[in-house]
């Protein structure tokens, strides 16, 4: 069976006993109005997993992040997480305020409760790890769509995130600025959260980007209209047999 899939017949807890999952969610459904967002979905993460969600537009990808985040409620079934991991999340285009890109940074740590000069210390450091230490005075509504995604990822890494969710990082950037922004991936995806070591991060990210989620990703989950269709491993998903939409999809030929 497929890690994050529940067996028909099986209860949830004789399958979490195998391995705890840092999200456990069970026939869980979101409806906005007359739309059916997310339709009995049951998916397990463990921690430290690197799970790629791909499909076509509208399939459900965003709203899955956004549910994992809080963002969302779900109209039926349930979601279950494993303690309070830390969370952060990268939108495809991210929110900056009209100040400085260090101060972009230090306002949300400063809202946790931080002293601003720790913050700013922080911040600092942040800003250096995504390699923007040269532009930190800059005003962050005049950074290219790179720089602001690098920005974001900033703000995402001084919070110390247990988990990393990511939609559509890299979509709306040139080549130049995806390579970047995927190598900040990797590179966060191999570091560790707020537990410090032992653990790495677990990263949950969506694409349209096939060569991106085969360097990413260590699993893919495939949705189509709100329901996952394929859950698997990354040489499995690309090597062996899929349901025939996923098929087209990997193929190119359902967009």
């Amino acid at each position: 069976m497929p890690a994050g899939t529940w067996r028909r017949g099986t209860r949830p807890q004789d399958v979490e006993t195998l391995e705890p999952p840092l999200f456990a969610l069970r026939e869980l459904g979101v409806r906005y109005g007359a739309v059916q967002a997310l339709a009995g979905v049951n998916l397990r993460v463990l921690p430290g997993e690197r799970v790629a969600l791909v499909g076509a537009n509208g399939s459900g990808k965003s709203t899955l992040l956004r549910v994992l985040h809080g963002l969302v409620r779900p109209s039926s079934g349930q979601l279950r997480c494993d303690g309070a991991p830390r969370m952060a999340m990268v939108f495809q285009r991210p929110f900056v305020l009209r100040t400085s890109a260090v101060n972009n940074v230090a306002l949300g740590l400063w809202l946790r409760r931080a002293r601003w000069r720790e913050a700013r210390a922080q911040a600092v450091a942040a800003l250096r790890r995504v390699g923007l230490q040269d532009i930190a005075r800059q005003n962050a509504r005049t950074l290219s769509g790179g720089q602001q995604q690098r920005l974001a990822f900033a703000r995402a890494w001084a919070l110390r995130p247990d988990v990393l969710l990511l939609d559509e990082p890299t979509a709306s950037l040139d080549p130049h600025a995806k390579r970047e922004v995927e190598a900040l991936m990797a590179d966060f995806a191999a570091s560790h959260g707020s537990a410090g070591p032992g653990q790495p991060m677990t990263m949950l990210f969506s694409s349209h980007n096939l060569g991106q989620v085969k360097r990413l990703a260590s699993r893919v989950v495939y949705l189509e209209h709100g329901r996952i269709v394929a859950d698997l491993p990354v040489h499995d998903f690309f090597n062996g047999p899929l349901p025939e939409a996923a098929r087209l999809f990997v193929k190119g030929e359902l967009v």
